[in-house]
């Protein structure tokens, strides 16, 4: 029988008052069309009280706690979080994170990806990035995909959007892991996520965004290959494929995704630009909301890259009718985690007041450019001002 379980709503009371004051200087970012979604970047914890955190394990709580912080001051809790990305400074701290994770999220616990990063904080083992909503919330449990020995939910809908935790090539009925080539993983991963979407009601047709992490950036044309068979022809999701280290040896690939069903779906070019090879569109529109892939360009450094790169996601969202007012979530991927500085200060420059903290990784790219940047944006309902 498949099984959809509704999930909780109970929230945490916590004041803004009894944050630490870098909390209250990080906002959150939130969604005005349905679902409202409440975007929470880049949280660490290195240290408590004056002393320092050393282990993965302290600063796994400490980190959480944070995010917990963070949540409650905007109304929600740990049970409101959908979607994670836990990036990890070494693999081997993997066991030791879910023993203290799985405490915060012991029922119904958030979708997930957790990949191996360089982080921008040298003292951080650990980094979080999370999606919530106020509104109500489904598990999406498929009967015939094994439940995941580790402490994450396949799927979670919220309205609309489903959010897809990140897939690797297991056995459906077994959860253990299937070997292969690229092409054969990620044909298994694929089969995985349809799985949740049928469950969910959609299809492959309704994947807005994607994040592709390979093990070896060199599988990028083989794994091209596979996912093309899966994804639309003529609306494919946006998406950014990086390098992220794995969790498990046997993977090659790892998928997480978002869809969303939407009778106002389009592909967003900016003027003069023509659909790439690649399986994906620059962006996913589905009315208000538009998804934007990871987006590069050259320049002489990191600085030129950003600042270029930034002009074509600005045409981008000028295309949709949007601009960097509307941005609700941005992601940073780098080659070398030492332009983190660089490219933060290219965004200072040119993202307005108040747009949300970028979540940063060193998650090296396919190519030789070293950045690439990846939104989500809404639209303001408080109008152009916002643009």
């Amino acid at each position: 029988m498949n099984i959809l379980v509704p999930h909780a709503r109970l929230r945490t009371a916590l004041t803004a008052a009894a944050l630490p004051l870098l909390l209250l200087l990080l906002p959150a970012t939130i969604s005005a069309q349905t679902p409202e979604l409440v975007y929470l970047s880049n949280v660490t914890a290195t240290s408590r009280d004056g002393a320092a955190l050393t282990t993965v394990e302290e600063q796994t709580a400490a980190a959480l706690d944070a995010l917990g912080e963070q949540l409650g001051a905007r109304g929600l809790g740990y049970e409101n979080v959908v979607a994670m990305n836990v990036f990890l400074r070494d693999t081997r701290h993997f066991a030791a994170m879910n023993g203290i994770y799985r405490g915060y999220f012991a029922n119904d616990p958030p979708t997930r990806a957790t990949v191996r990063a360089d982080l921008t904080d040298r003292d951080a083992l650990i980094q979080i990035s999370a999606v919530a909503t106020p509104d109500e919330t489904t598990i999406v449990s498929p009967s015939g995909l094994q439940s995941p020995a580790l402490p994450y939910s396949w799927g979670i809908r919220a309205g609309d959007v489903l959010f897809i935790a990140g897939a690797t090539s297991r056995d459906p009925e077994t959860y253990q892991p299937v070997g292969g080539d690229v092409q054969t993983q990620t044909r298994r991963v694929f089969g995985n996520i349809g799985m949740v979407l049928e469950e969910a009601g959609m299809g492959y047709g309704d994947l807005v965004a994607c994040k592709v992490f390979l093990d070896d950036v060199r599988l990028w044309g083989d794994m091209n290959t596979a996912y093309a068979e899966f994804v639309t022809a003529d609306d494919p999701p946006a998406r950014a494929a990086v390098r992220g280290g794995l969790m498990n040896p046997a993977f090659l690939v790892e998928i997480q995704c978002v869809a969303e069903q939407s009778d106002e779906r389009r592909v967003v070019l900016r003027e003069g630009q023509r659909r790439g090879r690649s399986p994906l569109s620059p962006a996913i529109a589905t009315g208000e909301r538009v998804w934007l892939s990871g987006m590069l360009a050259r320049g002489e450094d990191a600085r030129g890259e950003a600042r270029n790169t930034l002009a074509n996601l600005g045409a981008t969202l000028e295309a949709a009718g949007l601009g960097f007012g509307d941005v609700e979530d941005v992601w940073v991927y780098l080659t070398d985690v030492r332009d983190a500085g660089a490219v933060q200060e290219v965004l200072a420059d040119v993202m307005p007041d108040g747009a949300p903290v970028p979540t940063v990784a060193g998650l090296p790219l396919v190519g030789r450019l070293g950045v690439e940047i990846q939104m989500t944006a809404v639209q303001r309902r408080a109008g152009p001002a916002n643009r």
